[in-house]
């Protein structure tokens, strides 16, 4: 009751004031920050709005779960597969999906991809074979492989360097808060309603999205989203002989195993093993992704204070980072507990560390990266979501020989302290790379 009544206050003290959580966040920092002028300030609501809705999409599968795999007879394995599905086309557009958003009018773009993936969701909700739905998931990941090139382009190409470090931590907690927002509203809307009226209903409301999208978004040529890339930089070939960058790829992809197995499996967990009700689960499993937003935002203000106040960037980002990844840890005392209250505490603070991570992980690379930083995110981000293709189908294997998720939370954990050697002791310092001039290559 307590935790109702708090969620309940905190969403009409934001609504009394006209205003959502992430604008609240906006006009609070940005008081340090600077104030960012009006046509900014609604690109950013818009995109942070958009983020939002993405992470929604990509994980309402895992909310229908329970409801879903009875009324169609899906069982755990296939399950698996089908909540891999997004990843295989989300993971393998990514190189491709950089290369438009650098070719046409980023905004249009966006808006062509969030409409496609809205088009899906809406589409799920009339599926009535395993074959359709996963159709319908390799669509969805297709639309939004073109989310984070277009996020990093707009921030890049429309907002001053100095606010970016504040902006991308906002993303970041944009895409934990989906979730969270996901889990709590689509748990109540199915048990009231039902699964289909979920991915139907949302789907259909998350298109109004796209007029004032394409009202307010700059248009090409306008020096607004489309300014001049320099040519030229480190080659793909160079980038992959970093052992570097191929470290960040390896800790990413480890770290996003964790976490795509809790949200793709964290309500069918707490349904059938830990005996939550719909509404329950909906509640609870919405919590540890609203914990990795709000501890992302804090870190990642915390170690840019930090580092302009003196201590090491390596120091600062690495220990944050690797912190965070052992903290996750706290994943598998959670599944062992015999109490739901005790381990779903665990669970909570594992992901409240794993914000920590999160915090600094894509400016880590950043900084390493340099004059690379767009090739080197599309080979990263890429690699690093073929954990969400390993997740849920090894999860659901597990779960089907197994009965319990038990040996699950172990592969997830062990995953993390993989990424907390990788960022400990393989990246050893977090500071420009030395690239070779432009057109030519290492021997």
């Amino acid at each position: 009751m307590t935790i109702s009544n708090s969620s309940f206050s905190i969403r009409h003290a934001f609504r009394a004031g006209g205003v959502t959580p992430h604008w609240f966040i906006i006009q609070t920092l940005t008081k340090t920050h600077g104030t960012l002028e009006k046509a900014q300030s609604r690109v950013l609501i818009l995109l942070l709005i958009s983020v939002w809705i993405n992470y929604i999409d990509r994980g309402n599968l895992s909310i229908a779960a329970p409801a879903l795999m009875p009324e169609l007879g899906i069982e755990p394995a296939r399950m698996g597969l089908l909540l891999a599905g997004f990843f295989f086309t989300y993971s393998t557009c990514q190189v491709i999906a950089g290369w438009v958003v650098d070719r046409f009018d980023v905004a249009r773009v966006y808006g062509y991809g969030f409409l496609l993936w809205s088009a899906a969701t809406v589409a799920t909700g009339f599926a009535n074979s395993f074959w359709s739905l996963f159709a319908l998931r390799l669509v969805l990941g297709a639309g939004e492989s073109i989310a984070y090139p277009a996020y990093s382009k707009i921030l890049t190409e429309y907002f001053p360097e100095h606010r970016r470090g504040f902006l991308n931590a906002l993303v970041d907690a944009g895409t934990k808060a989906g979730p969270a927002i996901g889990t709590l509203l689509g748990g109540l809307i199915i048990a009231r309603f039902g699964w289909r009226a979920f991915f139907i209903g949302f789907g259909l409301v998350t298109m109004l999205w796209l007029w004032p999208w394409f009202q307010a978004a700059p248009k090409r040529g306008t020096g607004g989203f489309m300014g001049k890339t320099a040519a030229g930089g480190p080659t793909m070939r160079d980038i992959l002989r970093r052992p570097e960058a191929i470290a960040a790829c390896g800790g990413l992809f480890c770290f996003n195993y964790a976490y795509y197995f809790l949200l793709t499996w964290l309500p069918s967990y707490l349904v059938n093993e830990r005996h939550f009700s719909m509404e329950r689960m909906s509640v609870m499993a919405s919590i540890p992704f609203w914990g990795i937003a709000i501890v992302s935002v804090i870190f990642g203000w915390l170690s840019d204070r930090l580092i302009i106040s003196g201590y090491s960037t390596t120091k600062v980002r690495k220990r944050i980072a690797v912190g965070g990844l052992l903290g996750g840890m706290l994943l598998l005392p959670a599944a062992i507990a015999q109490d739901a209250g005790v381990s779903m505490a665990l669970l909570i603070a594992a992901c409240l560390a794993c914000g920590m991570y999160t915090s600094n992980a894509w400016a880590i690379s950043q900084t390493l990266a340099g004059p690379a930083a767009g090739k080197w995110t599309g080979l990263q981000n890429g690699f690093g979501n073929l954990g969400g293709v390993a997740a849920p189908i090894l999860t659901g294997w597990i779960v089907q020989k197994t009965g319990i998720f038990h040996l699950a939370f172990v592969a997830a954990t062990v995953s993390l302290g993989v990424a907390a050697f990788v960022y400990a002791f393989v990246i050893r310092k977090v500071e420009p790379i030395d690239w070779p001039k432009s057109g030519q290559t290492q021997a």
